[in-house]
């Protein structure tokens, strides 16, 4: 990845920042949207003359190779760029599991920007912050598309978490969303014949509340007074003074981070805690709050040996309407009942159907309904990570019915409540985690 503070000076490190030129992103962000854009219409053309398994294998194939395309070009460009595949690499509600598999390899594309560049982008935005601060390590601690974390200790001796937007990533990200949504509508064509416009603006208005840390602050004030009370789940607060529309401080909470969470050397019952308070906190915001962290990536959380756990990254939180929430009540409610021949309506009530209007047909949500009949054993609670087989089962079945699939018809609204809850299926399934997800899922209903 090329920083570049004068568009004509091409010799910087390769790793001091994102492409800041306007033309230079431009043309690589065109040229792969014409890449992907023309493998798509080639691909449709060749499928007119292939039946069967044969279409089907050649579809997920190209689907991997574009995937594979994607994740070259995205991780070098950052920004709104790298932003947007990280978005996709948790949707495997819409995207097949071998195209999300490789998109995830961009969760580790983010070389930090230099020190100097950190300090001069807080200069510009916390002027005096050095009168604020007794200490700011000059290792990122995480880095990621839009910005980095570092470490620091104010003046009064606390402990802060200090997140810092790369310097012009917001007018990168404007300038690449014209061709961010060509790319992505090319891609969304290759799985989907719904209307691509209302997801489109799902994902454009998240990518825009990212870049603004001012919104962020609110969002984990918002949080911390819904979540007070639950004695499990920790929001770090914001410090005021040292933060601004594109620096974030907050207090920094020491614990676990999710490779030392997950590793086997944890007791299993602190990771089941873990697993139960992450489900907990996505339930929670479905139907208590309407207020959802978005973001379900593990690297957003980190974990206490008392069993809490803390919760970062709130640039993307998705308010959820009531409507939704019903819908999803409805299913749940259903699913506890054991009415599972109702489950189609109900999803066709929520606006999840075919072209036609129709509901969806049984065979085509039977295998992911296996994972939540598991999940809901009234005897045994589910272990996640355990059951191979039965991801695979719910893997080639979308394949098996890729046509289906295809014309699928969802409200825009469920793109990322999707993507909240089947990231952290993931998350649990790291965790090993088993709980009594039945009676959580009870009580969270009422």
């Amino acid at each position: 990845m090329v920083h570049r503070s004068d568009p004509k000076n091409t010799d910087q490190p390769a790793n001091s920042g994102p492409t800041t030129s306007p033309l230079a992103r431009m043309l690589r962000l065109g040229g792969l949207v014409g890449r992907v854009g023309a493998s798509v219409a080639v691909e449709q053309l060749i499928s007119l003359a292939r039946s069967g398994p044969s279409r089907k294998l050649h579809q997920a194939a190209n689907l991997v190779r574009n995937a594979e395309r994607i994740v070259r070009e995205l991780g070098r460009l950052k920004g709104g760029a790298m932003k947007l595949g990280q978005m996709l690499s948790l949707q495997d509600a819409m995207l097949p599991p071998e195209v999300t598999g490789v998109l995830r390899a961009l969760q580790r594309q983010a070389p930090p920007i230099p020190y100097e560049a950190v300090k001069r982008q807080l200069d510009a935005e916390l002027p005096g912050w050095r009168k604020r601060f007794k200490h700011l390590g000059a290792q990122a601690v995480a880095a990621a598309s839009i910005g980095q974390v570092h470490r620091g200790v104010l003046r009064d001796g606390r402990q802060v978490a200090v997140k810092i937007q790369y310097p012009g990533i917001d007018g990168i990200i404007e300038a690449d969303l014209v061709n961010l949504r060509r790319l992505l509508k090319s891609l969304f064509k290759l799985f989907s014949d719904a209307d691509f416009a209302p997801v489109w603006g799902e994902v454009r208005d998240r990518l825009r509340e990212e870049l603004d840390y001012v919104n962020e602050a609110e969002n984990l004030r918002r949080m911390a007074e819904l979540w007070a009370g639950s004695g499990q789940v920790v929001i770090p607060a914001v410090i005021e003074e040292a933060s601004s529309r594109r620096v974030l401080t907050m207090e920094y909470i020491a614990g676990y981070t999710p490779d030392e969470a997950c590793d086997e050397a944890q007791p299993q019952t602190l990771r089941d805690g873990w697993g139960a308070v992450l489900f907990d906190f996505l339930l929670g915001g479905l139907f208590q709050h309407r207020l959802i962290h978005a973001d379900p990536n593990l690297s957003n959380f980190s974990f206490l040996a008392d069993g809490r756990v803390v919760a970062y990254d709130f640039g993307c939180v998705k308010s959820v309407p009531p409507r939704i929430a019903k819908g999803y009540r409805e299913l749940c409610r259903a699913a506890l009942d054991g009415r599972w021949a109702r489950l189609p309506a109900l999803l066709a009530e929520m606006g999840v159907c075919t072209a036609s209007g129709k509901p969806l047909s049984a065979a085509l949500i039977a295998p992911p309904l296996d994972l939540i009949r598991r999940m809901l054993d009234k005897d045994e609670p589910y272990r996640f990570g355990y059951d191979d087989q039965l991801l695979r089962r719910i893997i080639d079945s979308n394949l098996s019915q890729f046509g289906e699939m295809k014309g699928i018809r969802f409200p825009h609204h469920i793109v990322f409540i999707n993507r909240t809850a089947v990231g952290h299926f993931g998350n649990l399934a790291r965790l090993c985690a088993r709980a009594p997800w039945r009676q959580m899922l009870e009580a969270r209903l009422g």
